[in-house]
C-alpha cells in the first residue's frame, strides 16, 4: 500500500515528522526573524485582507519553506530512489503548503472578525459614526482574500485528485505484477480494482483533514491564548489561566474519548461487510458464465450471510449515532456556554465575542479531528485488512486472522 508510492515508508515517514518537527523549531527559535538580515523582516502588526499574503513576513516564510522542502525532497532523491518520488515527496509538500496557506486564510478571516463586528455595533448603537464607504471597505477587504482562497481550493482539488490517481496507480502496478500469488485471496480482483482507489482516496481525505487540524492548532492557539486575556472566567470553574484552551481541550477530549469506545467495534463488522458482499457478488458473476454456479440455495445461503452482517452494523450504528449526534448537538451552543460569564459581565465587545467564537470553533473542531473522522477512519480500516490480506500473501506470512474467521450466519 505505501511501499509502491512512497521510498522506505516507515523510515520516510518517521523522518518528515522529524524534519517536519525541527524545521517548525528553528522557525520559532529564530528562523523567522532571520528574514530581516535579508530584508524580509517580520511583520509587526496585523494586516487584514489579500494584502498578508505578500507581506515581507510571508515572503520569508514561502522561501524559507521551498529551501526545507528542496533539502528533504534531495536526500530521499539520493538516497532511495523511487520511480514516483516527484508525486509521493514534492506532491505532497505541495499539498501540505497549500493546506497552510489555507489555514493563514482562516487566520484572516479572523483578525477581520473584530474591526468588523465592533463597526456593526457601534453604528447600530449609535455610538460610532460609520459611512457607506467604512461598511463596504471592511466587505471588500474580505472579499479578495475569500475569492482568492475559493480560486486555489480548486486548483487544489483538481491536483490532489491526481495526486490520487497516481498512487492507486502505484498500488495497482505493484499488486498486479505479483497476481499468481493473488489471485486465490477471496475478491482478489475487487481488492485490485477497487479497494485501492478507496484506500488512496479515503487516505488522502484523512491525510488532508489531519494535516489542517494540526496546522489550525498550530495557527490559532497562540490566537486562543491571547484572546484568553479577555476571557478569564469559566462557568462552574472559575478564573483559570487559558480559558478558553482549557475548555476547548477538555470538551475535545470527551468527545473523542466517548466515539472511541462506543464505536470500537464498527472497523471489524465493516470489514466483514466488505467479505460477505465479495462473496456473494463473486458467485454471481460465476454463474453468468457457468450454469452450474449461482444456485438459489447458494445463493440465498450468501445473501443471508450479507443480511446478517448488515443487521448487525445497524445496530452498532444506532448507539454508535446516538452518541455523536447527541455530543455534536450539544457542540453547537459550547462557545455562548463558554462566554457566558464574560457576556452576562459585559466585559466584552460584539467584535470580540465573534472573534472568540470563530478561534475557539477553529482549535475545538481541530481537537476534534478523531470525533469528525471516526466514520470514515472505520471504513479505512477495512479496507486496510482487506489490502493487508495481499501484502501478506506477497511477503509469504500468514493470512491476517480475521480473514481465516468464519462469518456467523
Amino acid at each position: 500500500m505505501f511501499v509502491s508510492f512512497f521510498p522506505r515508508p516507515k523510515l520516510f515517514f518517521w523522518s518528515a515528522v522529524a524534519w517536519s518537527a525541527l524545521c517548525i523549531l528553528l522557525w520559532h527559535l529564530g528562523g523567522k526573524d532571520f528574514g530581516a538580515q535579508l530584508g524580509l523582516p517580520p511583520d509587526t502588526h496585523t494586516v487584514i485582507g489579500i494584502r498578508m499574503f505578500w507581506t515581507p513576513g510571508f515572503i520569508w516564510f514561502y522561501l524559507y519553506f521551498a529551501l526545507a522542502v528542496a533539502l528533504f525532497a534531495g536526500f530521499w532523491r539520493l538516497y532511495a530512489p523511487h520511480p514516483w518520488w516527484r508525486w509521493s515527496v514534492l506532491g505532497t509538500a505541495l499539498i501540505i503548503f497549500v493546506i497552510y496557506m489555507q489555514v493563514e486564510v482562516s487566520v484572516g478571516v479572523n483578525a477581520w472578525q473584530a474591526p468588523f463586528w465592533n463597526l456593526i455595533q457601534g453604528a447600530l448603537s449609535r455610538t460610532r459614526s460609520v459611512t457607506a464607504a467604512d461598511y463596504y471597505g471592511q466587505l471588500a477587504s474580505i472579499l479578495w482574500l475569500l475569492l482568492a482562497a475559493m480560486t486555489v481550493a480548486v486548483l487544489t482539488a483538481f491536483f490532489m485528485s491526481h495526486w490520487v490517481f497516481r498512487w492507486r496507480s502505484a498500488m495497482n502496478d505493484y499488486f498486479v505484477s505479483q497476481w499468481p500469488r493473488l489471485r486465490t485471496i477471496e475478491g482478489a480482483a475487487q481488492r485490485i480494482q477497487e479497494d485501492t482507489m478507496r484506500f488512496a482516496d479515503t487516505t488522502e481525505d484523512l491525510g488532508v483533514s489531519f494535516i489542517n487540524s494540526a496546522m489550525t492548532l498550530i495557527a490559532f492557539i497562540p490566537v486562543l491564548l491571547k484572546l484568553s486575556g479577555h476571557i478569564t472566567r469559566l462557568p462552574l470553574i472559575g478564573e483559570i489561566p487559558g480559558a478558553l484552551v482549557v475548555a476547548a481541550l477538555a470538551w475535545s477530549a470527551f468527545g473523542t474519548g466517548l466515539l472511541a469506545i462506543v464505536g470500537i467495534k464498527l472497523p471489524g463488522l465493516q470489514f466483514r461487510n466488505q467479505r460477505v458482499e465479495a462473496a456473494y457478488r463473486k458467485e454471481l458473476v460465476y454463474g453468468e458464465d457457468d450454469p452450474r454456479r449461482a444456485d438459489p440455495p447458494t445463493v440465498a445461503q450468501l445473501f443471508h450471510a450479507v443480511r446478517a452482517n448488515y443487521f448487525r452494523l445497524y445496530f452498532n450504528y444506532l448507539y454508535f449515532n446516538v452518541a455523536r449526534y447527541v455530543y455534536l448537538q450539544a457542540d453547537t451552543i459550547f462557545s455562548f456556554v463558554v462566554l457566558g460569564p464574560s457576556v452576562v459581565l459585559g466585559v466584552i465587545t460584539l467584535g470580540l465575542m465573534q472573534q472568540v467564537i470563530d478561534a475557539l470553533d477553529q482549535v475545538r473542531s481541530s481537537f476534534q479531528y478523531l470525533v469528525n473522522s471516526w466514520t470514515t477512519i472505520v471504513e479505512l480500516q477495512s479496507i486496510h485488512k482487506r489490502l493487508r490480506s495481499f501484502e501478506a500473501a506477497i511477503e509469504g506470512e500468514p493470512l491476517p486472522h480475521i480473514e481465516a474467521t468464519v462469518d456467523p450466519a
